[in-house]
């Protein structure tokens, strides 16, 4: 008589096989979409650093093809430059008013869409287009129709209803109103993003501690949000601060269109771009330049993470 193969022995002795099968797929998908993506990374990320970093040892003007090795001394250079300096003071400046403002308005957006029940996804995408909105084009929304320092500019207008006489905005002349564009711009264009991240945080949040609260007699408002929702929203909030601090070192479009490359107002970013392609073109000191601040980046992110525990649990 002869034998016959017991139907599930076949079907499980299958299953493996197929289960190889089809990581073997996923890994071929998985190439296919990454692939390009990480050739992107590695040639317009990895390799401009790397070619930077060998810059920055020689002596670069006007080539990316130097021989005369200096070693340290375009990082000396711009370490005892009164104008990097200053630019990084620019900077400490922004940060000051950019980021507890975006963090404060976000986190107050967030929290009343949140509580919106009617039309919430509609809410939402209004407050997160402006996301999408190139950052050069603002600037010059910003410079040429509402802070343009004439008469009809949008700013001036709504100061003329009251009495007040136009303001030259971006002008050099003390008090700084030029800072007010750049803020507010910045505002307009980041706040819908961190806010989606707040909200992201606050659907974490579990309700049965906001039940618990009301139980033990928490009054809503301030007491329900300082002792449960601030709290659970700390991983969201450092985060938030992590990037809006890295950004604001990053700045560039905002104060190039809209007061360009002066000495009051001008970020590392746009000193070290006038240093490399401006009238310079010293490709050297502005690798180094660039280096420094990316240093500086780090070491701000590492103490910042160190501080407030970023990564740990709770």
């Amino acid at each position: 008589m002869s034998a016959v193969a017991d139907p599930s022995t076949t079907r499980g002795s299958d299953k493996p096989r197929r289960r190889r099968r089809g990581i073997r797929g996923n890994s071929l998908a998985f190439w296919i979409f990454v692939g390009p993506f990480l050739v992107g990374l590695l040639i317009f990320g990895y390799v401009p650093i790397l070619w930077s970093l060998f810059l920055s040892f020689f002596d670069a003007r006007n080539t990316v093809t130097p021989t005369d090795f200096v070693g340290l001394r375009n990082y000396a250079d711009m370490l005892t430059d009164p104008n990097f300096l200053s630019s990084l003071l620019t900077f400490t400046v922004f940060a000051v008013f950019i980021v507890p403002l975006t963090f404060a308005l976000s986190l107050g957006l967030a929290l009343l869409v949140n509580q919106v029940r009617v039309a919430r996804a509609f809410f939402r995408s209004v407050f997160f287009i402006p996301t999408a909105c190139s950052y050069v084009v603002a600037s010059l929304i910003w410079k040429l129709s509402i802070f343009n320092g004439v008469r009809f500019g949008l700013a001036n207008t709504v100061l003329g209803w009251f009495g007040i006489s136009e303001i030259a905005w971006l002008s050099t002349v003390d008090p700084p109103w030029y800072w007010l564009p750049l803020v507010t711009v910045r505002l307009w264009l980041q706040l819908g993003f961190y806010m989606i991240l707040f909200i992201a945080g606050l659907q974490r949040i579990p309700t049965e501690l906001y039940e618990a609260a009301y139980v033990d007699g928490a009054k809503p408002g301030w007491q329900v949000f300082r002792h449960i929702t601030l709290p659970q929203l700390r991983a969201t909030s450092i985060a938030v601060l992590l990037l809006n601090l890295i950004a604001a070192y990053q700045a560039f479009d905002e104060f190039y269109n809209l007061v360009g490359n002066v000495n009051y107002a001008r970020p590392p970013l746009v000193y070290l771009y006038g240093v490399s392609l401006g009238s310079i073109q010293d490709l050297g000191l502005g690798s180094a330049g660039a280096l420094i601040l990316a240093m500086i980046i780090m070491l701000v992110t590492l103490v910042q993470s160190r501080l407030f525990g970023f990564g740990k649990a709770d």
